[in-house]
């Protein structure tokens, strides 16, 4: 359990972080994160509510979408909510903004990579999913449609209205759509853990 927590833990450390290279980039985000920054550039932001919180609190009403699914959250999902938008944030005070394109480019692909080293270490955890993948999987189970076609409608739906309200759909949100399936397909193996089982 132990290392299962550490792991849970710097695996959602490093995804906020990956959030923060991403939008610094300013090439386009991932779908979530373009709803994410609609929310925040319409709504938030003039309130004086930070990006990262913004994350938080999406991720918080996403998780009120269990509720009529029946998906029941894990150590994981709570620490999810909490961490990913509070790490975001220190990231976006740190790195700087305004930066060159060959810069920018940098961060997306850094961006991107160290998201699918993240995703396959929280998730490899097991300690629970994300409350976006628990949506998608909430769904999935009480509909029988495939998961696929669930995830995809999920991700058209958030870019779409992230859009509208403002959010920042680019050559990064392609970038990701195509690669973070096979990052996580290649770094989820190496970092899940096997449970022992008894006879």
């Amino acid at each position: 359990m132990t290392r299962r927590l550490i792991q849970l833990f710097a695996g959602l450390i490093l995804y906020g972080l990956s959030i923060a290279l991403i939008v610094r980039a300013d090439l386009g985000l991932d779908p979530w994160d373009v709803l994410n920054q609609g929310v925040f550039e319409r709504f938030a932001g003039p309130a004086g509510i930070s990006f990262g919180l913004v994350v938080n609190l999406i991720g918080m009403a996403v998780l009120l979408l269990w509720i009529p699914l029946r998906q029941k959250p894990g150590i994981g999902t709570v620490a999810n909510v909490l961490v990913i938008g509070t790490v975001a944030n220190f990231g976006l005070d740190w790195i700087p903004s305004d930066l060159g394109l060959p810069l920018q480019a940098g961060l997306l692909i850094g961006g991107i990579v160290l998201n699918g080293v993240a995703s396959g270490a929280y998730i490899g955890a097991g300690l629970g999913p994300g409350p976006r993948d628990g949506l998608m999987t909430g769904i999935v189970a009480r509909t029988g449609w495939p998961v696929k076609w669930v995830r995809t409608s999920i991700e058209l739906a958030v870019i779409a209205v992230g859009w509208l309200l403002g959010g920042s759909v680019g050559l990064g949100t392609v970038l990701y759509a195509v690669t973070i399936g096979p990052l996580v397909h290649v770094f989820l193996p190496m970092f899940t853990i096997r449970l022992k089982t008894t006879d």
